[in-house]
């Protein structure tokens, strides 16, 4: 028999996938409770949005999984609405609708308001940069752009997502002061491809006078460049990143492959001298910059050669940061006409290949921090510890400071200055600079 559930007409706010899926359910989020409603991410309620991601196999499968999780709570009568949204339900609608017939509505990524009129609200065009934020309070998404015009042959994201469509410096500008003045410290810039910033409304890629604009927001203390593309990569950014100590010297920047053949198959724009170039200008620029870069193995057609030519390639780059993926062979992708002929345990085998070499490379790195002062940003209490990250490290990828909290007592979102005394392959440990 089904019963009802306690908690009336509350919103629950589910977000799978990356940072770009979070900032919009904080979007979501920030619509609904202009319009009164009573909204929480990731807690119970009667109605429910799952936001999906729909980007490679196992992400994918997670936003089933969750749909089908949700589906049994309805039938359950814990739950009385589930409503789908996000890259997922953007990507597999008319499959979605057939094959999970139940959920109240789909709907895709440009529908925030049809989906807020689902849920009994309106869209409110005058909340620029109104949002609830669902990280630790001291850092938060900004999101310059959405979609991407990069052809690249393994991606779906332009299928999700559309075309690159920059938001105008002014509006973002707005934003982050909203931000600054609910205590956000640092500012992490996403979009599916930075460095394309503003060729749509300024002509020209613009990147660097955003920032120089976001640097003047009082309450700011650092600014993150997430998602950066290495063809056309504006140099002016770097000249901004040395003189405005807001700027954090960091850069992420997906390479994917440094094969030349793998790299003309993934239909990147470069090569292996122009990217490697690309690093060492960087390194020129900004000595003490920290790169954090992505991975594919396994491609179609990955031969044992174009692999080892890889390793030794992250070998000699010496990425200070760096992540690893196996390939996911997506349909509608230019990549999905080859065949996906290198076999799942070679793929997964590759991968670990690539993270042992970069766990070996990342505790020689952090060895040489010994005894070095560094500033840092408490995000949070775990355990025994504080934990904390440098301006060289993003939160949820990178290395993370443990600080003994029988020692020492600290907020989150403090910035503190610390020794430190250890390393690991992916953690520092210290102790605060009295």
């Amino acid at each position: 028999m089904r019963t009802k559930s306690l908690k009336k007409n509350k919103i629950n706010v589910v977000t799978l996938g990356c940072s770009k899926n979070v900032y919009d359910s904080e979007v979501l989020m920030g619509q609904l409770k202009a319009n009164g409603k009573d909204v929480a991410h990731e807690e119970e309620g009667n109605v429910v949005v799952i936001n999906t991601c729909g980007f490679i196999n196992n992400a994918k499968e997670e936003s089933v999984n969750t749909i089908l999780e949700f589906m049994q709570k309805k039938e359950a009568g814990d739950v009385d609405k589930v409503f789908v949204t996000g890259c997922l339900s953007e990507r597999y609608k008319p499959d979605l609708e057939k094959e999970i017939p139940d959920v109240d509505q789909y709907f895709g990524t440009t529908e925030l308001p049809l989906l807020l009129k689902a849920l009994g609200a309106d869209y409110k065009h005058e909340l620029i940069g109104e949002r609830l934020t669902t990280t630790p309070k001291n850092y938060a998404y900004l999101k310059i752009a959405e979609g991407c015009d990069r052809p690249c042959s393994f991606c779906a994201i332009p299928l999700m997502r559309g075309k690159h469509k920059s938001t105008p410096i002014e509006e973002l500008v707005i934003e982050a002061e909203k931000l600054a003045a609910s205590g956000v410290k640092e500012l992490i810039l996403i979009a599916q491809d930075l460095t394309y910033y503003g060729l749509d409304l300024y002509k020209k890629r613009n990147l660097a006078e955003l920032l120089e604009n976001l640097v003047k927001v009082e309450g700011i203390e650092w600014i993150r460049l997430h998602y950066a593309f290495p063809t056309g990569f504006p140099m002016d950014v770097l000249e901004v990143m040395n003189r405005e100590p807001k700027v954090c010297n960091y850069l992420d920047i997906p390479l994917q492959h440094i094969s030349d053949h793998i790299l003309k198959s993934m239909r990147r724009g470069t090569t292996k001298a122009k990217t490697t170039n690309l690093i060492q200008d960087f390194r020129k620029a900004v000595p003490n910059m920290t790169i954090r870069t992505t991975l594919i193995v396994g491609y179609p057609g990955e031969t044992e050669e174009d692999f080892q030519e890889l390793k030794q390639w992250v070998k000699d780059m010496r990425f200070e940061r760096l992540g690893c993926f196996t390939y996911s062979h997506e349909e509608n992708t230019h990549a999905f006409n080859l065949e996906d002929d290198v076999p799942e345990d070679v793929k997964q085998e590759r991968a670990n290949e690539i993270m042992e070499i970069q766990s070996q490379i990342s505790w020689e790195l952090n060895q040489e921090k010994i005894g070095q002062e560094l500033k840092v940003v408490i995000d949070r209490k775990e355990g025994n510890y504080f934990v904390g990250r440098t301006e060289f490290d993003s939160p949820d990828v990178d290395n993370e400071v443990l600080i003994d909290a029988s020692k020492v007592y600290l907020k989150t979102g403090d910035f503190t200055t610390v020794t430190i005394v250890d390393a690991a392959d992916f953690d520092l440990y210290a102790e605060v600079v009295n």
